[in-house]
């Protein structure tokens, strides 16, 4: 059994959304990868999360709507690099 490896830039993205979703599970489930093994980047990760205390609801209105946009910029960047990774297989997979 091969094991897989991941880049860099598959688990920055697969952080990032974790953390626009809120759930590890879900973000884990949809990538195809394990839980514990997303939670463990997370654990690893640097990037400080901002809090939104002390905004005003204008301020925490554009937070929400620059996460919701991040989350859709990330899904497709993912969704992106799926296609390019099944584009370029063994040959082995037909589509049918």
């Amino acid at each position: 059994m091969n094991r897989r490896e991941f880049d860099a830039s598959f688990k920055r993205m697969a952080i990032d959304l974790s953390y626009a979703r809120g759930s590890v599970k879900e973000v884990a489930e949809e990538l195809g990868i394990d839980p514990g093994r997303l939670s463990k980047w997370r654990q690893k990760d640097s990037s400080p999360i901002r809090p939104t205390e002390g905004l005003t609801d204008e301020q925490r209105e554009i937070k929400r709507l620059q996460k919701e946009l991040k989350e859709a910029q990330l899904e497709r960047d993912i969704l992106k690099k799926a296609v390019s990774n099944f584009s370029r297989g063994d040959g082995r997979y037909t589509g049918s």
